[in-house]
Protein backbone atom coordinates (compact mmCIF):
# COMPACT_ATOMS: atom_id res chain seq x y z
CA UNK A 1 0.00 0.00 0.00
CA UNK A 2 0.81 3.69 -0.73
CA UNK A 3 2.42 5.66 2.24
CA UNK A 4 0.76 8.90 2.85
CA UNK A 5 3.38 10.95 1.47
CA UNK A 6 2.95 9.03 -1.86
CA UNK A 7 -0.60 9.95 -1.70
CA UNK A 8 0.23 13.61 -1.04
CA UNK A 9 2.39 13.79 -3.91
CA UNK A 10 -0.16 11.86 -6.10
CA UNK A 11 -2.73 14.89 -5.11
CA UNK A 12 -0.13 17.61 -5.38
CA UNK A 13 1.10 16.37 -9.05
CA UNK A 14 -3.16 16.24 -10.23
CA UNK A 15 -3.45 19.94 -8.57
CA UNK A 16 -0.87 20.98 -10.25
CA UNK A 17 -2.32 19.52 -13.87
CA UNK A 18 -5.56 21.22 -13.14
CA UNK A 19 -4.26 23.92 -12.68
CA UNK A 20 -1.76 24.69 -15.51
CA UNK A 21 -5.26 22.98 -17.35
CA UNK A 22 -6.88 26.46 -16.77
CA UNK A 23 -4.42 29.42 -15.68
CA UNK A 24 -1.75 30.74 -17.85
CA UNK A 25 0.52 30.20 -15.73
CA UNK A 26 3.64 31.05 -18.45
CA UNK A 27 3.12 34.82 -17.39
CA UNK A 28 6.21 35.90 -16.40
CA UNK A 29 7.10 38.52 -13.62
CA UNK A 30 10.06 40.14 -15.19
CA UNK A 31 8.22 41.04 -18.22
CA UNK A 32 5.81 43.41 -15.76
CA UNK A 33 8.79 45.05 -14.25
CA UNK A 34 10.16 45.85 -17.69
CA UNK A 35 6.76 47.03 -18.15
CA UNK A 36 7.39 49.51 -15.53
CA UNK A 37 10.09 50.61 -16.01
CA UNK A 38 9.12 51.48 -19.70
CA UNK A 39 6.17 53.50 -18.52
CA UNK A 40 8.29 55.41 -16.27
CA UNK A 41 10.82 56.02 -18.95
CA UNK A 42 7.22 57.34 -21.34
CA UNK A 43 5.80 59.18 -18.45
CA UNK A 44 9.28 60.89 -17.80
CA UNK A 45 9.77 61.60 -21.69
CA UNK A 46 5.71 62.84 -21.78
CA UNK A 47 6.84 65.31 -18.54
CA UNK A 48 9.31 67.14 -20.46
CA UNK A 49 7.48 67.74 -23.73
CA UNK A 50 3.95 69.03 -22.16
CA UNK A 51 4.86 70.26 -18.36
CA UNK A 52 8.62 70.72 -18.09
CA UNK A 53 9.86 73.00 -15.96
CA UNK A 54 6.83 73.14 -14.22
CA UNK A 55 6.76 70.88 -10.85
CA UNK A 56 5.19 67.74 -11.68
CA UNK A 57 3.32 68.67 -8.03
CA UNK A 58 2.06 71.43 -9.63
CA UNK A 59 0.26 70.21 -12.71
CA UNK A 60 -3.18 71.04 -11.68
CA UNK A 61 -2.53 74.58 -12.92
CA UNK A 62 -1.61 74.08 -15.96
CA UNK A 63 -3.77 71.83 -19.55
CA UNK A 64 -2.63 70.23 -21.57
CA UNK A 65 -4.57 70.46 -25.27
CA UNK A 66 -2.03 71.50 -27.93
CA UNK A 67 -3.37 69.12 -30.78
CA UNK A 68 0.80 68.78 -31.46
CA UNK A 69 1.44 67.62 -27.63
CA UNK A 70 -1.29 65.35 -27.30
CA UNK A 71 -0.50 63.56 -30.63
CA UNK A 72 2.74 63.34 -29.16
CA UNK A 73 1.49 61.87 -25.50
CA UNK A 74 -0.80 59.25 -27.49
CA UNK A 75 2.45 58.27 -29.58
CA UNK A 76 4.81 57.55 -26.07
CA UNK A 77 1.28 55.86 -24.55
CA UNK A 78 1.47 53.60 -27.93
CA UNK A 79 4.99 52.85 -27.89
CA UNK A 80 5.38 51.62 -24.39
CA UNK A 81 2.00 49.71 -24.85
CA UNK A 82 3.48 47.85 -27.65
CA UNK A 83 7.20 47.58 -26.00
CA UNK A 84 5.37 45.96 -23.24
CA UNK A 85 3.08 43.55 -25.16
CA UNK A 86 6.41 42.57 -27.09
CA UNK A 87 8.26 41.80 -24.08
CA UNK A 88 5.71 40.36 -22.06
CA UNK A 89 5.05 37.98 -25.20
CA UNK A 90 8.97 36.94 -25.38
CA UNK A 91 9.42 36.07 -21.64
CA UNK A 92 6.16 34.28 -21.57
CA UNK A 93 7.04 32.31 -24.67
CA UNK A 94 10.65 31.73 -22.99
CA UNK A 95 9.22 30.45 -20.00
CA UNK A 96 6.60 27.92 -21.39
CA UNK A 97 9.42 26.48 -23.69
CA UNK A 98 11.39 26.07 -20.35
CA UNK A 99 8.45 24.57 -18.21
CA UNK A 100 8.01 21.90 -21.80
CA UNK A 101 4.56 23.57 -22.57
CA UNK A 102 2.75 25.71 -25.07
CA UNK A 103 2.22 29.02 -25.07
CA UNK A 104 -0.67 28.85 -27.35
CA UNK A 105 -3.03 27.06 -25.78
CA UNK A 106 -7.00 27.23 -25.02
CA UNK A 107 -6.31 28.70 -21.87
CA UNK A 108 -4.16 31.38 -23.06
CA UNK A 109 -6.93 32.06 -26.31
CA UNK A 110 -9.27 32.89 -23.50
CA UNK A 111 -6.83 34.96 -21.08
CA UNK A 112 -6.84 37.18 -24.61
CA UNK A 113 -10.18 37.86 -25.07
CA UNK A 114 -10.63 38.44 -21.42
CA UNK A 115 -8.06 41.36 -21.44
CA UNK A 116 -9.29 42.26 -25.28
CA UNK A 117 -12.75 43.36 -24.41
CA UNK A 118 -12.21 45.73 -21.69
CA UNK A 119 -8.78 47.12 -23.21
CA UNK A 120 -10.06 47.22 -26.75
CA UNK A 121 -13.50 49.01 -25.31
CA UNK A 122 -11.64 51.74 -22.74
CA UNK A 123 -9.00 52.44 -25.69
CA UNK A 124 -12.26 53.57 -28.29
CA UNK A 125 -13.35 55.52 -25.08
CA UNK A 126 -10.21 57.15 -24.59
CA UNK A 127 -10.06 58.35 -28.01
CA UNK A 128 -13.43 59.60 -28.29
CA UNK A 129 -12.56 61.60 -25.38
CA UNK A 130 -9.59 63.07 -26.47
CA UNK A 131 -11.52 64.08 -29.44
CA UNK A 132 -13.83 65.67 -27.79
CA UNK A 133 -11.14 67.45 -25.87
CA UNK A 134 -12.66 65.51 -22.59
CA UNK A 135 -8.23 65.28 -21.63
CA UNK A 136 -8.29 65.46 -18.11
CA UNK A 137 -10.18 62.37 -17.90
CA UNK A 138 -8.11 60.32 -20.35
CA UNK A 139 -5.37 59.15 -17.86
CA UNK A 140 -8.32 57.91 -15.17
CA UNK A 141 -10.29 56.11 -17.46
CA UNK A 142 -6.38 54.52 -18.80
CA UNK A 143 -6.31 52.88 -15.31
CA UNK A 144 -9.96 52.66 -15.15
CA UNK A 145 -10.22 49.87 -18.04
CA UNK A 146 -6.87 48.42 -17.30
CA UNK A 147 -7.76 47.68 -14.01
CA UNK A 148 -11.05 45.92 -15.11
CA UNK A 149 -8.93 44.01 -17.75
CA UNK A 150 -6.63 42.41 -15.25
CA UNK A 151 -9.60 41.28 -13.14
CA UNK A 152 -11.65 39.70 -16.13
CA UNK A 153 -8.43 37.67 -16.74
CA UNK A 154 -7.42 37.23 -13.65
CA UNK A 155 -9.64 34.01 -13.28
CA UNK A 156 -6.76 32.40 -16.25
CA UNK A 157 -3.79 33.15 -14.58
CA UNK A 158 -1.95 34.05 -11.18
CA UNK A 159 -4.39 35.67 -8.05
CA UNK A 160 -1.45 38.64 -8.07
CA UNK A 161 -3.12 40.19 -11.32
CA UNK A 162 -6.54 40.07 -9.48
CA UNK A 163 -5.06 42.56 -6.92
CA UNK A 164 -2.64 44.50 -9.36
CA UNK A 165 -6.40 45.22 -10.60
CA UNK A 166 -7.88 46.07 -7.94
CA UNK A 167 -4.78 48.59 -7.38
CA UNK A 168 -5.33 49.97 -10.54
CA UNK A 169 -9.12 51.24 -10.35
CA UNK A 170 -8.42 52.47 -6.86
CA UNK A 171 -5.63 54.57 -8.92
CA UNK A 172 -8.01 55.66 -11.73
CA UNK A 173 -10.95 56.50 -8.93
CA UNK A 174 -8.97 59.10 -7.12
CA UNK A 175 -7.28 60.47 -10.11
CA UNK A 176 -10.51 61.36 -11.32
CA UNK A 177 -10.95 62.88 -8.52
CA UNK A 178 -7.82 65.05 -8.85
CA UNK A 179 -7.96 66.60 -12.11
CA UNK A 180 -4.46 67.56 -13.42
CA UNK A 181 -2.50 64.75 -11.86
CA UNK A 182 -3.16 62.58 -14.45
CA UNK A 183 0.46 62.16 -15.16
CA UNK A 184 1.70 61.24 -11.56
CA UNK A 185 -1.17 58.86 -11.52
CA UNK A 186 -0.38 57.52 -14.63
CA UNK A 187 2.96 57.06 -13.67
CA UNK A 188 2.57 55.64 -10.22
CA UNK A 189 -0.11 53.03 -11.84
CA UNK A 190 1.77 51.76 -15.24
CA UNK A 191 5.16 52.40 -13.91
CA UNK A 192 5.57 51.54 -9.81
CA UNK A 193 3.01 49.38 -9.13
CA UNK A 194 3.93 46.97 -12.14
CA UNK A 195 7.60 46.67 -10.96
CA UNK A 196 6.30 46.33 -7.22
CA UNK A 197 3.89 43.86 -8.87
CA UNK A 198 6.16 41.98 -11.46
CA UNK A 199 9.16 41.68 -8.32
CA UNK A 200 6.53 39.65 -6.36
CA UNK A 201 5.72 37.66 -9.50
CA UNK A 202 9.43 37.21 -10.58
CA UNK A 203 10.00 36.08 -6.92
CA UNK A 204 7.06 33.79 -6.43
CA UNK A 205 6.60 32.02 -9.76
CA UNK A 206 9.56 32.56 -11.94
CA UNK A 207 12.26 29.82 -11.26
Amino acid sequence: MKEVQEYEKDIASIRNMMERSVKFISLSGLSGVLAGIYALIGATVAYFISHYPISPFRMRIYSVNEPEILSELLLIAIVVLVASISTGLWFSNRKAKKANVKLWTATSRQLVVNLAIPLVSGGLFILILLYTSHYGIAAPACLLFYGLALIQASSNTYDEVRYLGFTEIILGLISALLPGYGLLFWTLGFGVMHIIYGTMMHLKYDK
